[in-house]
């Protein structure tokens, strides 16, 4: 079979070398989620948003998102915890923008607690949206991306994808095993300009993360470096948050024709973390 990233879109350019392909993000009205989408759109890309914030809501992000970047942005409410929400969220995309050529799964829920206080239902919905979400979405759209050979698949892990901690059972058995799904993916793909990677970051200041830094400081009394350091403390060793254009670089990086035989890896942006 003929391997080529070229399509009914034709060649992108170098200040937009993305231009023309579909994205489409799990779990991407916020945080590290939103800063890949805009990342995207301003590499090219068209990008549908997912979340599960009413429409209006979404609509609002993703014109102010299409207004710094100039990329056709669109929202679909969906939970992703379900087969019907998985199947609603990419017939949505496809009837937006005809086809999907970038999806990253980045959909995640957690709860803290010890294992033998979790939650049973905790851990169903950490499965559904961790990990079947994910499978589900690759299923469906790997027909297409096979037929019009081209697909950048993106699974976003963490360190704790490789590394046990304790009172997080649920995330780290899901980050554990979408490495699993993302080398079996890349390996049923070789012979199509199809890739599958596992993104790997480190801590990175979302709006979740800066809820516990500021908690830090209230209930240390402390200030913000010291919270910081405090909360990256046995972490990253430069104590510092990996940034999200740090991890947003990489992914337009692996969506481009230069990055073709790369696939199936665990890429890591944590600052350190996994050296230490």
């Amino acid at each position: 079979m003929a391997l080529t990233s070229e399509d009914a879109h034709g060649a992108p350019s170098a200040a937009a070398p993305l231009k023309g392909r579909r994205a489409l993000l799990t779990g991407s009205v916020a945080g590290l989620g939103l800063a890949m989408a805009e990342g995207l759109a301003r590499a090219g890309c068209d990008v549908m948003l997912n979340g599960l914030q009413p429409e209006d809501e979404g609509e609002m992000i993703s014109r102010t998102i299409s207004e710094r970047t100039g990329a056709e942005i669109g929202y679909h409410q969906a939970d992703v915890a379900t087969l019907k929400g998985v199947q609603d969220l990419l017939d949505a995309t496809r009837s937006r923008f005809g086809g999907i050529d970038i999806l990253v799964n980045n959909a995640v829920v957690r709860h803290f607690a010890p294992i033998t206080e979790f939650p049973a239902e905790r851990w169903d919905a950490a499965l559904a949206v961790n990990l079947s979400a994910a499978f589900h979405a690759i299923r469906l759209a790997l027909p297409d991306m096979r037929q019009r050979n081209f697909g950048r698949i993106f699974n976003v892990t963490s360190v704790y994808g490789t590394r046990g901690t304790i009172n997080r059972v649920d995330y780290v058995t899901t980050k554990s095993a979408l490495l699993g799904l993302t080398r079996s993916v890349a390996l049923e793909n070789l012979d199509y300009d199809v890739t599958c990677h596992a993104l790997c970051p480190g801590s990175v200041l979302t709006p979740g993360t800066e809820v516990r830094v500021t908690e830090l400081m209230e209930n240390n009394d402390i200030d913000r470096s010291a919270a910081e350091r405090q909360f990256l403390y046995g972490k990253q060793p430069g104590a510092r948050f990996v940034s999200p254009d740090s991890v947003t670089a990489l992914l337009v990086f692996l969506c481009g024709s230069v990055a073709r035989d790369m696939t199936g890896a665990l890429v890591p942006v944590e600052a350190g973390w996994l050296a230490s």
